[in-house]
């Protein structure tokens, strides 16, 4: 054992013991470093998942709140969201609804206003993303994609999500609030009634002190026609060319809807048609 030993100390191929330390420390910090970085990712990844599904809940709220506060003048509504990674916008005149009835004395184009924004939450896809041209119209990926829907429960605010890069205001993941037509038909005394409502978002002062949306009604303008046998309903875009809000943007099923008497839903010769825009002014971190 003595003669072993004495060969072991004097081998000049051996590692000193500091000097493996050191090595072996080195190497432990390295991987330590890595499993790091790789967490960290991981992590603000699924921060930025949680934060993109809360905000969808948050763009379903305004849109519950949109329809009780564009018919009632003066009301106002607060709605809080949570922002780490991305933001909340308003985009004014991003969608533009013209009407045309036609009666006995021909076409006529109404003069009501339906330009309205929408209210978007762009996430950087550099921090979260579902590939280019994602598209997916909530809530569980409904296939009713027209801008008119009928009935009393019938939404006048679509919610959906897309990932369109690159656009001029940058490239994004997004939640969007885009205000869209409900119809309501009744028929009384062999007389069809249709009544179009939508609401019209206003841009306010947005200050961006709070991460809150406040909404308040700023009133509502209607118009009425009778004799009325055949509407024409048209979507188009403002915002298409200086910032890609288009028409791929929106993804309705078609910019143009004409009722008739053999359309669903159904306008019969002689109707009496109501048009009414309830105006909505949007503030941003107003406190």
């Amino acid at each position: 054992m003595r003669f072993i030993n004495a060969n072991f100390r004097k081998n000049e191929k051996a590692v000193s013991p500091a000097f493996s330390t050191v090595i072996l420390t080195a190497a432990v910090i390295c991987m330590i470093l890595v499993a790091m970085t790789y967490a960290n990712n991981i992590l603000n990844l699924r921060m930025a998942e949680n934060e993109f599904s809360t905000n969808k809940q948050f763009m379903f709220t305004t849109g519950q709140q949109i329809d009780d506060i564009a018919w009632t003048i003066g009301r106002t509504q607060t709605v809080s969201y949570s922002c780490k990674f991305g933001n909340v916008k308003f985009q004014e005149m991003a969608l533009n609804y013209t009407f045309r009835v036609h009666t006995s004395s021909g076409w006529e184009n109404l003069s009501l206003s339906g330009t309205t924004g929408i209210i978007l939450y762009n996430m950087p896809s550099s921090s979260y993303s579902f590939g280019n041209n994602f598209f997916m119209r909530l809530p569980n990926n409904t296939t009713d994609n027209s801008f008119l829907q009928s009935g009393s429960s019938a939404p006048v605010a679509q919610i959906f999500c897309n990932e369109k890069v690159p656009m001029n205001d940058g490239c994004y993941s997004r939640v969007i609030l885009a205000p869209t037509m409900r119809i309501l038909t009744s028929t009384q005394d062999q007389t069809s009634y249709c009544k179009f409502y939508v609401p019209a978002l206003e841009n306010g002062t947005s200050l961006y002190r709070s991460q809150s949306i406040t909404l308040r009604g700023n009133g509502i303008s209607r118009v009425t026609r009778s004799g009325v046998d055949q509407v024409v309903l048209t979507v188009s875009y403002p915002k298409a060319s200086s910032l890609g809000f288009d028409s791929s943007f929106f993804n309705f099923k078609s910019s143009t809807i004409t009722l008739n008497s053999t359309s669903t839903p159904r306008i019969t010769a002689n109707s009496v048609i109501e048009f009414y825009i309830g105006k909505i002014v949007v503030t941003i971190g107003q406190v």
